[in-house]
């Protein structure tokens, strides 16, 4: 598959029907209100507050819904009440999954979360249990047409990059949250617009499901990321592309 498919794979791509988005909507809205409300309304110096803009720029957020958030972010006159926690466990096939919610209501979130595991083929497991099988990473896949792959390599690795590979055509560049800035800075200084710009959690090695077991996976990421208080899910399992 190409790098872009497998970073989409990685971390489960969301659908695209009109019901599914305005929940996207609604979750990033909520990321960017408590970016916000932590670090500032100033992505330059929000780190957290950046990564949430391009988030809902990805989906297609529309600007004043982002603007509220924000604007509510940094109007609350306290913390906030929201709650952010991470679930592991494993889903069908033995795959590793990682579930970061952000919720008000630990109760609900953890009944929710271990419903989808047990309906789902998938059992939550303990803290710590598959952390351990992941890092986070910041990556970047661009496309290999018209590049010339010698410059981008020390254009990447100049600006802090920790790696820098081909796969199938495409260049994929890992970084350390702490490099993603000077890396993004770079490529765009060079004129280059990435496929996947993102922080996320990358596994140490993938496990590749078929068959019914990447079906029940399908079905256990859609349950998951229809959950209201579901921020993001990450697996190590990689499903064929008819089942994506």
């Amino acid at each position: 598959m190409s790098g872009h498919s497998k970073w989409s794979n990685i971390k489960h791509k969301k659908g695209k029907n009109d019901a599914i988005r305005a929940k996207i909507t609604t979750k990033i809205g909520k990321e960017i209100t408590v970016a916000a409300r932590l670090g500032g309304a100033d992505p330059t110096g929000n780190m957290r507050l950046k990564l949430a803009l391009q988030k809902a720029r990805e989906n297609n957020v529309p600007k004043e819904n982002i603007q509220r958030a924000i604007q509510k972010g940094i109007g609350a006159t306290d913390g906030g009440n929201y709650e952010e926690i991470t679930y592991e466990g494993y889903g069908p096939g033995g795959v590793a999954v990682i579930v970061e919610v952000m919720t008000d209501n630990r109760n609900r979130a953890a009944a929710d979360v271990r419903h989808a595991f047990s309906k789902h083929g998938g059992n939550l497991g303990e803290s710590g249990c598959v952390g351990w099988m992941f890092n986070r990473k910041g990556v970047f896949v661009v496309a290999g047409e018209g590049q010339d792959e010698d410059a981008l390599m020390m254009t990447a690795l100049d600006a802090g990059a920790d790696d820098f590979s081909e796969d199938d055509g495409d260049y994929e560049i890992l970084t350390t949250p702490d490099a993603y800035d000077g890396v993004e800075s770079a490529l765009a200084a060079a004129g280059i617009e990435p496929l996947v710009s993102k922080i996320t959690m990358v596994p140490d090695t993938t496990l590749a499901l078929d068959g019914d077991d990447a079906r029940k996976m399908q079905n256990l990421l859609d349950a998951l990321d229809d959950l209201d208080d579901v921020k993001d899910v990450y697996t190590n399992g990689e499903l064929p592309d008819d089942d994506e």
